[in-house]
Order: structure tokens, then sequence, then C-alpha cells
């Protein structure tokens, strides 16, 4: 039987390379069950916590607790500083124009300033209503009712937009340089103590929350260990068949993950419920001063921030604690 010619583009035809395909399918493999792992283990440790509602709770307590001790008082220093920078009279810029300028020139100013980026505020106050606030609070009604003629020069009250000192007195001398300027008075004394305090009561809060975060990293730690030491014996089979330590590491940090973010939870609801029992009679209290002052939360970012800020010294106290005890346990 004869055999049929080969055809060149048969002779010269080579097999398609799989090694590039297969590659690629090996590795797509690999990221699919690394992916379901994680998210197997993730659900499968927070299911073991809520089997162990008591000692789970106790600890998201601990975690909580380390957290809202100075997450509340860098809400007392927020607080603290918004209350100062709104009252009345904080970081306010007296100007005193010269005497008997002319009424078109002073408008002239107040909106030349009123523009200014760096002014939130500009109110003009006339000689004759200078004299009488001046009368009401001195005492002194009769004996300025003598006076033939008002001593008291036309004054431009500013209110920065800020009252950080530097900007304070920048602004301070920018005023001075007007024509029309007689004398600018700014009291720093206030602003620079408060200022201080501002910077004694963050690093106070620093302080706290690093001793509170080594407390919130020892708890979580000790309560690894003790599941690590509770499941030894699964530890053992698992690497008896071939699991590797980052496979018998990760259901214990998920563990220490969800610790964290449970704690902080707790911590925003803790921090809320302290919240609304101050906020009526602090409200009460600053209507009797004339104040809108209100309790300030963290808000949203900073709430978010605080939950993860939590997770993160949970997972941070759960590693350290599986890399110091779970070296331990191998197979014999």
């Amino acid at each position: 039987m004869a055999r049929r010619p080969i055809a060149p583009s048969e002779k010269t035809a080579k097999p398609r390379p799989k090694g590039a395909s297969q590659s690629r399918t090996r590795l797509t493999h690999k990221l699919d069950s690394w992916q379901a792992h994680h998210s197997t283990t993730a659900v499968e440790s927070l299911h073991r916590l809520f089997r162990t509602p008591l000692q789970s709770l106790l600890t998201w307590l601990v975690v909580a607790v380390a957290v809202a001790l100075p997450a509340a008082l860098y809400l007392v220093l927020h607080n603290i500083e918004h209350l100062g920078y709104s009252w009345q009279d904080s970081g306010q810029i007296s100007v005193f124009l010269q005497r008997d300028s002319r009424p078109e020139a002073i408008d002239q100013l107040r909106e030349t300033l009123v523009r200014d980026e760096r002014i939130e505020r500009v109110e003009h106050v006339p000689p004759q209503m200078a004299l009488e606030e001046f009368k009401a609070y001195s005492g002194l009604g009769p004996v300025l009712d003598d006076l033939e003629q008002n001593p008291l020069p036309d004054v431009l009250l500013v209110n920065p937009a800020t009252n950080e000192p530097g900007a304070l007195a920048d602004l301070s001398d920018s005023l001075a340089e007007q024509a029309l300027v007689a004398e600018v008075r700014l009291d720093m004394a206030w602003v620079e103590r408060l200022q201080e305090m501002m910077e004694l009561g963050q690093r106070v809060v620093l302080a706290l929350g690093f001793l509170l975060a080594l407390g919130v990293l020892l708890a979580i730690g000790n309560t690894i260990r003790l599941a690590i030491e509770s499941r030894r014996d699964e530890i053992l089979v698992v690497k008896l068949v071939g699991g590797t330590d980052a496979f018998v590491r990760r259901p214990f940090l998920y563990t220490g993950l969800w610790y964290g973010v449970g704690g902080g939870l707790l911590a925003l609801v803790l921090l809320a419920a302290g919240l609304w029992w101050l906020s009526v009679p602090v409200s009460k209290l600053a209507d009797l001063y004339q104040s809108e002052f209100r309790l300030q939360g963290l808000g949203l970012t900073k709430s978010l921030q605080l939950v993860l800020l939590s997770g993160l010294l949970g997972l941070l106290g759960a590693w350290l604690a599986v890399a110091r005890h779970l070296i331990r346990i191998e197979p014999r």
C-alpha cells in the first residue's frame, strides 16, 4: 500500500509549546486556592470566636477599653481646642484707626480686609458705640458724660481664619502696615498658652496610647497563645500531612484581626455612649454662657481609622504570639 506523500508544511510543522499556558494555569489555580483558603479561614475564625462568646466578649472588652481611653482623651483635647477657638474674643485683633478718618476710607479698608483669605470677619466699631460700651462695663458713666469730646477712635475688630501663633503674628504685622491704621493690638499670651497646653496634651495622649497599645498586644498575644496550646494536637496533625507554617499560622492571625476589629467597634460604642451621656449637661452649661458649643465626636473617617488601627494591633499581637509559640510545636 503506497504511503501518502508528506507535504512540506507538515514536515516543518512543530508541536505547539504548552509550558507557558500550563504555567499560567498552575499560577491561576494557586491564586484561586490561596484566596479560597483565606476566605474560608477568615469565616471559620470568626465562627470559632462566636462559639465561645464569653471568652471572646471579655477579650473584646479589654481591647475596647485600651483603645477607647486614648481616643477619649483625644476627643477631650479636640473639644477643648474647639472651645478655646470659639470664644468671642479668641485671637481677635483690635485695629485702632487714625483719628478723624473719613468714613469712605474706613469702608474701603474694611472691604479690603474682608477679601483677605487670612481673615474670617471684620467688624467696625464707631467711636460712639465704643464709648457706650466703655461706660457700661467700666461704671464711669457719669464721669465720661462730662467729656466734651469722644477720645476713642474708630476700631476694626478682625477675626482671623486661624489661631496659629505664627499666622496671627504675620497678619498683625500686615495690618500695622496699612496707612489708615494707628495701632494694632493682639493678645498672644492666651494663644501661646493654649498651644502649649494642646502640645502637652497631645504628648500625654501619645504616651498613654503607646502604653495601652502595648497592653492590647500582650492581651491578644496571651489569648492567641492559649488558643495555640489548646489546638496543639490539631497543629501536629496538619504539619504531619505536609501543612506549611503559613497554612497553620493563618487561622490564628485572622483570630487576632477579629479580636482587634471587634474591640475597635466596641470602643466606638463606648465613646458614643460617653458623648451621649455628657452632651446634655455640656449643652446646658454652654447655653448658660450664651455659647453654641456642642461636643464633637470622632466622625466617620476617624472612626474607621480607629477600627483599622485596633485591627492592626490585634493582627500584630497574634503574629508575635504565633511566631514565638508555633515554632515550638513540631512533629517528632
